[in-house]
C-alpha cells in the first residue's frame, strides 16, 4: 500500500482497546464495534483485534476492517510482520479436552451452522491431548490475567491443525464457572473487569507467536441464569450457548501474517500506518510505544479503565492528539486522511510568526 498517498485514499489506522482492563468502551464482548465501524468509515482501512470485534453471538463484517490477533498486531506495528489479504482462511477448530461432551457438541453445531449459513471453510477439528487447565486471576492494577497448566498441549494441538492444512485457528477452552461471584455480578451489571479476558489473550498470543497464523479464542462456559437487570453491554454475551460464531466470522478473512522481509507490494506494512487510536490510559502497550517511536500520529481517546498509563505519565503529552470520544477521534482521522491541518479546526487559531 505504499502508493496509497493520494488525497482521499485509505489511511491505514490501528485501533487498540486492550483486553481485561475494564474499558468503558470495549470492556465487554463487542461493545467497541460501533466505534470500530465509525473509524473504518473515516479511515477507509482499519486494523484492529478480536477484543474490539468479537460480540459473542453478534458480529459485523466490513471489508475495510482487518481482524488481527493482539500479538500479531504488536508485531505488525513494530515492523516485524506484514499483513496479506486473503479471500478465505481455512479455520481449524481446537477444542480443550476439558470441555464436557454436551458443551463441546454445542460448539460443533455453531461451526456447522457457520458452514451451512455463512459459507465458511472450517476444519479439521482437533482436541488437546489433555485438559488445558485454565486459571483466572486479577493483577494489582485490577486488570485480569490468567495461566494455563498445559500450554504444551495447546501448542501440540495447534501444530497438528497447521500441519493438516489449517491456515487459521479458532480455540475453544473450558473456562472456570463462578456464577455466584461478586465480580461476575458486578460485570453483568455494568462495572468491573472481564475476568476471562486476560487468560484468553494468553491462549491466542501463545499460538500466534508459535505458529504465525491468525488465531482467536472463544471461552466454553455454562449458561448463566436470566438476569433482568443485565447491562446492555453484557447482553450480547448471553444470547446463546457459545462465543464461537464471531470468532469464526472474524477469522474467515483475517489477513495472513508474513515476515516483513518477504512482503509483496500489495501487503500492508508498518510504514503504511497513518494513525493509531488507543484509550488514554493504555499508552504503555507495545503497539502504542512502537507507533510513538516511529512518529506515527497517536490519538488517545477518553475511555476510562483500571490503567492510568497516560501521555502525561509517559512524558509524551505534546506528541499525542487527544479526543474526548471515538466520534471525535474519527473526525481527527478523517482530517488526517483528507489533508486538513488539525490546527485549522481548533480555536483559538494563533497568528503566524516569523523565525527570529
Amino acid at each position: 500500500m505504499r502508493d496509497g498517498l493520494a488525497l482521499g485514499s485509505p489511511l491505514p489506522t490501528v485501533m487498540v482497546v486492550p483486553t481485561g482492563i475494564g474499558c468503558a468502551i470495549g470492556g465487554y464482548a463487542g461493545d467497541a464495534l460501533p466505534s470500530a465501524r465509525l473509524l473504518a468509515a473515516a479511515s477507509g482501512c482499519l486494523i484492529t483485534h478480536p477484543n474490539v470485534m468479537n460480540g459473542a453471538s453478534l458480529y459485523w463484517k466490513d471489508q475495510r476492517i482487518h481482524y488481527v490477533e493482539g500479538y500479531g498486531l504488536d508485531r505488525f506495528a513494530a515492523g516485524d510482520w506484514a499483513l496479506r489479504s486473503v479471500r478465505q482462511q481455512r479455520i481449524g477448530l481446537l477444542f480443550d479436552a476439558g470441555i464436557e461432551p454436551e458443551l463441546r457438541h454445542r460448539h460443533l453445531q455453531v461451526a456447522d451452522g457457520c458452514r451451512a449459513t455463512l459459507g465458511l471453510e472450517i476444519g479439521p477439528v482437533v482436541t488437546s491431548d489433555v485438559p488445558l487447565g485454565v486459571h483466572l486471576g486479577l493483577g494489582h492494577s485490577g486488570a485480569s490475567w490468567g495461566t494455563l497448566e498445559r500450554p504444551d498441549s495447546l501448542l501440540r494441538a495447534g501444530e497438528r491443525l497447521k500441519a493438516s492444512g489449517a491456515t487459521a485457528i479458532a480455540v475453544v477452552a473450558r473456562f472456570p464457572d463462578d456464577q455466584d461471584s461478586e465480580a461476575l455480578q458486578a460485570y453483568r451489571h455494568g462495572s468491573g473487569v472481564d475476568a476471562l479476558a486476560g487468560a484468553e489473550a494468553v491462549i491466542s498470543h501463545l499460538l500466534v507467536r508459535h505458529l504465525q497464523i491468525p488465531c482467536a479464542h472463544a471461552p466454553a462456559l455454562s449458561v448463566l441464569p436470566l438476569d433482568p437487570q443485565l447491562d446492555p453491554r453484557a447482553a450480547g454475551e448471553e444470547l446463546g450457548y457459545t462465543f464461537l460464531a464471531c470468532v469464526l466470522v472474524g477469522l474467515n478473512q483475517a489477513p495472513a501474517l508474513v515476515q516483513s522481509s518477504a512482503a509483496k507490494a500489495s501487503d500492508l506494512l508498518a510504514d503504511d500506518l497513518g494513525v493509531l487510536v488507543v484509550p488514554e490510559g493504555s499508552l504503555g502497550g507495545e503497539a502504542a510505544l512502537a507507533c510513538l517511536e516511529r512518529r506515527v500520529p497517536v490519538i488517545s481517546v477518553a475511555n476510562p479503565s483500571v490503567l492510568e498509563v497516560t501521555s502525561t505519565a509517559l512524558g509524551v503529552g505534546s506528541e499525542v492528539l487527544h479526543a474526548g470520544s471515538y466520534a471525535e477521534a474519527a473526525g481527527l482521522v478523517l482530517a488526517l486522511r483528507e489533508g486538513v491541518a488539525l490546527s485549522a479546526l481548533m480555536r483559538p487559531l494563533s497568528a503566524l510568526k516569523e523565525l527570529e
